[in-house]
């Protein structure tokens, strides 16, 4: 159901008034999401079919390298974090069940993974293994804010790796890094990978993928040959040299201090979760070792917001193709029942026959609101027929990106070939 008459997308003239970045206030204008409640939101239909693709290439790497997908509960009894020593963390949310059990809403899922693991694995033979899941978390978050950045409650992708010692958790570091890396290169986000801090994870060290853009929290420190790392790593590095007044060096040259939005992060946990919840193996030996993990985390609504603020104007969203809630958004001008309707109503089932995500606004609305609406939502490819089109025989195509002009498509030609040139202007875009 793709007519616009018949989905729902709820578009409004004004932000919230409590919105300040780009994101919060578009996502909500565009109809892709709606609050509930502070740090509580719902995505709309156009709003989850751009997450779900963010969620299907970070699917398809992690697949690449051999990661096996499962699903953990969000519910889960207080006793292993107890055993790792997070049960505390002011941000868990904690609850008891009607027999006075304790019990928390997981946030990441460490402990769990940990769990079944022990459980399981007995052998060397058994190891390597890569986990993963998409699943919602819980964060007692005290300061929602910016739309779906800063939530309560989210959807996070997160694998663990599980390895006989420190080379080969090392080895799967390095393979999330790539498949990190390609998911980056495919979203086409502006990005960079930076040394970080493991905070409340533990481990050996961390690394956090940032999306530069004003609306971030975070900063990212910039150097020399490739140097980036996050501004708090950085002031600790020794090799960073500041002057009191908040600019920082780094062998003579200046570093760049940048806003950004963390999208993702990786820890090499070591054996900090698997001493104190007993996953151990046997070795070649027979002897028992504890299993070595890595922990690997990636948000794919934060990808989506940070897509909405780098490529954002001041008509609206600009969607990267690989993951625009349609390929082409097509305006219909013209009341039902006259040519140029007709037309538009052929040219759609041409589309969707074609295998073309089309989403098609049939309504009976004037065009400027049809225009500012599609302008709004940012789909790449924008068609519209309508009375100038039969008397020309033209569709005329715009390119949201950068709001331009495209020669226009012929409005009478064969099926085949109209999808052919549609396909073609869709793999030029970026």
């Amino acid at each position: 159901m793709t007519r616009l008459s018949e989905y729902l997308l709820p578009t409004e003239k004004q932000s919230p008034a409590d919105a300040e970045a780009i994101s919060h206030k578009l996502m909500v204008r565009a109809g892709l999401i709606r609050q509930m409640g502070a740090g509580m939101w719902t995505w709309l239909p156009a709003g989850w079919r751009v997450h779900q693709r963010v969620v299907a290439i970070i699917r398809e790497e992690l697949d690449a390298i051999g990661a096996q997908e499962m699903l953990m509960p969000v519910l889960q009894p207080a006793e292993p974090w107890r055993k790792t020593g997070r049960l505390n963390i002011d941000e868990l949310f904690k609850l008891s069940d009607r027999k006075g059990s304790e019990l928390v809403l997981a946030m990441t899922h460490e402990e769990a993974v940990t769990f079944h693991v022990a459980q399981t694995v007995r052998s060397y033979r058994e190891l390597p293994l890569i986990l993963y899941h998409f699943q919602v978390k819980e964060r007692d978050e005290p300061r929602p804010r910016a739309g779906v950045l800063r939530t309560r409650e989210f959807v996070m992708k997160d694998s663990y790796s599980f390895d006989r010692d420190q080379v080969g958790l090392e080895e799967r570091y390095e393979l999330h890094i790539g498949a990190y890396d390609r998911i980056m290169d495919r979203t086409g986000l502006r990005w960079y990978r930076v040394e970080s801090d493991v905070g409340m994870m533990g481990g050996l060290g961390a690394h956090e993928y940032m999306a530069p853009c004003p609306a971030g929290e975070d900063q990212v420190a910039l150097g020399p040959k490739g140097y980036a790392a996050n501004v708090e790593v950085a002031k600790q590095d020794p090799n960073v040299h500041g002057d009191g007044s908040g600019n920082y060096t780094l062998g003579g040259e200046p570093l760049k201090l940048e806003q950004a939005i963390e999208i993702g992060n990786i820890f090499k946990l070591g054996t900090r979760y698997s001493e104190p919840l007993g996953a151990r193996y046997l070795d070649e030996s027979g002897q028992e070792q504890p299993i070595w993990m890595g922990s690997y985390g990636i948000g794919p609504a934060r990808i989506v917001a940070a897509a909405v603020e780098q490529f954002a104007d001041d008509h609206g969203i600009s969607w990267p193709k690989a993951f625009a809630p349609f390929a082409v958004h097509l305006v219909a001008l013209g009341k039902p029942g006259t040519p140029e309707r007709d037309a538009a109503d052929r040219l759609y089932a041409t589309l969707r026959d074609g295998g073309v995500e089309v989403l098609y606004d049939d309504r009976d609305l004037a065009p400027g609101e049809k225009f500012a609406d599609a302008e709004l939502l940012g789909c790449p490819l924008r068609l519209t027929v309508g009375r100038r089109s039969l008397e020309s025989g033209e569709i005329e195509v715009q390119l949201r990106r950068g709001r331009a002009e495209s020669a226009p498509l012929p409005l009478k030609d064969e099926p085949a070939g109209l999808i052919r040139a549609v396909d073609e202007l869709w793999r030029s875009l970026p």
